[in-house]
């Protein structure tokens, strides 16, 4: 990887086979990422924004082609280094909140953490920080059902940002959002993402959101081109 990019796609396809028909998704995609940047992806129900972003999770692999993110070559990992990956490099946001309902808003954030060796003083302490920030301080000890969409919504970011990744990865985060709640969580994402200067990348529908970041690209025809 060159020096100052955290991600780099080289050529990335993917298709789904079923039977002698291929499904082809992306085709060719590349893709370069600085370091600290915020990238928002846009494009066309169906087009494969998520499919690209799970490919940059290694919640997917490429069919073809080269994904290197953070120093990792995707597709060659072992399961440990996945999981190291997994656990360190990347955090994740998507549409709906994932929380468990029956783990408080300040046990849903420290979990990640406790799971990846974290002891749980120091990564309850780091929870309660993230939430205060995302301004939930007064609401540690509510549960899912107790919260509005929104709050959720803000306790999902903090979760994603627990193990201070160096990228996170955001599927349409104000997507099951009203207006108000939209622009909340908006600003509470990049906010924080700028403040600790991790790398963000985001597909949305959303053109307001999408002019939020520094980079804005389309995904058509399985590529990308820029805005």
């Amino acid at each position: 990887m060159n020096d100052g990019l955290v991600i780099e796609l080289q050529s990335v396809e993917k298709w789904f086979q079923s039977g002698s028909e291929r499904l082809q998704v992306l085709a060719g995609v590349n893709l370069e990422v600085e370091s600290g940047t915020s990238v928002v992806i846009t494009g066309e129900s169906g087009c494969g924004k998520t499919t690209l972003l799970n490919i940059i999770g290694s919640l997917e692999f490429p069919s073809a082609g080269t994904a290197r993110v953070a120093g990792f070559r995707l597709d060659s990992l072992g399961e440990a280094e996945l999981t190291e990956y997994r656990q360190h490099v990347v955090g994740l946001v998507f549409q709906f909140h994932f929380l468990l309902k029956d783990f408080t808003a300040l046990e849903n954030v420290l979990l990640p953490a406790y799971m990846a060796g974290v002891d749980r003083e120091p990564a309850e302490s780091r929870a309660r920080d993230l939430l205060r920030e995302v301004g939930l301080g007064e609401r540690l000890q509510h549960f899912p059902h107790q919260l509005s969409g929104g709050e959720r919504q803000r306790v999902a970011v903090a979760r994603s940002l627990v193990n201070d990744p160096a990228i996170l990865l955001a599927d349409e985060p104000t997507g099951n959002l009203d207006e108000y709640n939209s622009e909340l969580v908006a600003d509470t994402l990049f906010e924080l993402v700028q403040g600790r200067h991790t790398t963000l990348v985001m597909v949305t529908h959303d053109r307001e959101l999408g002019a939020r970041g520094e980079r804005l690209l389309r995904l058509e025809r399985g590529g990308l081109a820029a805005v």
